[in-house]
């Protein structure tokens, strides 16, 4: 006898769908995703989709949400420990940016995608201020380790998280396009150190 299906509640349902539009946009790419395949991957109707979604836009509006929580979580976490110093800490911090991506290898994809972000311009402007934001997170840590010393006083800090995020950006990307051949947090750590360094006093 066959079991009967669990009916799952709405807010249940619109997570699956999001996360079925992230695992999907990792396999075929964003901007390939059609709400028909994200309705079979499901095991629902396409109508079914809009029940919990009015318009594709707004299901790419919660994939957006959802990336920019993950990320203000690395944030949000203790990563220091006893002994710690800004330095360390910036270091772990942006560590653990590497293996939130290399677990989650659309994030890429989504945040870059130019003809995503013609479509929908609401997520390309909530990207945008996700960016601000992980930019002035680093440039804090980077300005506590001025203050103690560890970083060279005459680096502007809010240029060299520029610099730190497009380092990370391009590691990601580099990444992708390379099938995910490498181990990116290996990888990019090992980058991201060597440049870290350079701003020490």
């Amino acid at each position: 006898m066959s079991q009967a299906r669990t009916r799952k509640s709405a807010a249940d349902r619109r997570a699956e769908i999001v996360e079925t539009a992230i695992r999907l946009s990792a396999e075929i790419g964003p901007d390939r995703v059609t709400t028909q395949q994200l309705a079979d991957a499901v095991g629902v109707t396409q109508p079914a989709i809009f029940r919990h979604f009015a318009t594709k836009a707004d299901i790419w509006l919660a994939v957006g949400e959802r990336i920019a929580a993950n990320f203000r979580d690395i944030h949000a976490q203790p990563h220091s420990t006893a002994g710690d110093d800004p330095h360390g800490t910036l270091v772990k911090v942006i560590g653990h940016h590497f293996v939130h991506i290399a677990r989650n290898p659309a994030v890429p994809a989504i945040l870059f995608s130019r003809e995503l972000h013609s479509e929908v311009a609401t997520l390309r402007e909530s990207f945008a201020e996700l960016m601000a934001e992980r930019r002035a997170a680093i440039a804090a840590l980077i300005r506590s380790a001025q203050s103690a010393g560890l970083h060279r006083a005459e680096i502007v800090a809010d240029d060299a998280a520029h610099l730190v995020l497009a380092a990370i950006q391009g590691l990601s990307m580099r990444w992708s396009l390379e099938d995910r051949t490498f181990d990116l947090a290996d990888e990019g750590g090992r980058v991201i150190e060597g440049l870290l360094n350079s701003f020490r006093a």
